[in-house]
């Protein structure tokens, strides 16, 4: 899922030619906004959040709400005037694409912006590509209808990776098995690091079933000395259930559900009353 920001075209075709002339890294548009927060010039929220956030006094830090913009000046005749799609002295059109409620212009209309009234936000892939989960707050793609665990308001949360607010973030996001978002890049880092469990409620989120198969292949190969022959209580982290097993130090299946992200919740010492 993706909201309304999207990295600019590298190049453009002959049917695109006197788009993408003007902006900055972030949009290609005609205009540049006035920030009424600070009362000064940029050309998108981002460039905005950029400097303002980098600011030596923590106390001047701050982000636009691009809905309280209420001033555009034009790239093209350096007219200031009220928001609106086009200039209001050259008539030139600031933006392909408009949003009058996100103050969100954008020439590149392939991303197929949207604005979403629940969301409250524009977004991008097209709006016959997402439904929005009022349970979970935000827009999913459309193959994640009745097919993800719903967590109330799980996309207005922090990436339990890199700690970006997730709702308004210009990355790619997914919903992991246990219903919790995270940036998808942040994700695909833990599948490489093999960080198999959810940073937030420790479920399994990974098919781990080769990976236990081997596990439990080891332990079988590798029995421990009498002195350590006893039974530890686990909990299961993917069912909740509670167990006694035998005491590995390779790991402890869940009885339950066959699961090895357990953990243990007793000491197993030998005189353990």
């Amino acid at each position: 899922m993706e909201q309304e920001d999207s990295p600019v075209p590298q190049s453009a075709g002959r049917e695109d030619f006197g788009k993408f002339q003007h902006g900055c890294e972030h949009y290609r548009r005609r205009c540049r906004i006035r920030a009424p927060c600070c009362d000064r010039i940029f050309t998108c929220r981002h460039c905005h959040n950029e400097a303002m956030t980098s600011l030596s006094n923590p106390k001047d830090r701050h982000d636009l709400v691009r809905q309280d913009v209420r001033q555009v000046v034009c790239l093209i005749c350096n007219t200031e005037q009220e928001v609106s799609k086009s200039c209001s002295k050259c008539n030139v059109n600031m933006g392909e694409y408009f949003c009058g409620i996100c103050k969100f212009y954008d020439d590149d209309t392939r991303k197929k912006q949207f604005h979403c009234d629940a969301c409250g936000i524009c977004r991008v892939g097209g709006r016959e590509n997402f439904f929005h989960c009022e349970k979970c707050g935000s827009c999913y793609s459309t193959p994640l209808r009745d097919n993800h665990m719903c967590v109330e308001n799980s996309m207005k949360s922090f990436c339990p990776i890199c700690y970006e607010f997730l709702f308004d973030s210009i990355k790619d996001t997914t919903v992991m098995p246990c219903g919790h978002t995270i940036h998808l890049e942040c994700f695909r880092e833990m599948e490489s690091q093999n960080q198999y469990r959810c940073p937030i409620c420790s479920k399994t989120v990974m098919d781990m079933s080769a990976s236990w198969a081997l596990l439990k292949m080891e332990i079988d190969c590798t029995p421990m000395p009498e002195e350590y022959s006893h039974e530890v209580s686990i909990l299961c982290n993917d069912c909740s259930h509670t167990s006694k097993v035998r005491f590995h130090i390779l790991g402890h299946k869940c009885s339950q559900c066959n699961s090895f992200n357990t953990r243990r919740i007793s000491t197993g010492d030998v005189n353990e009353n």
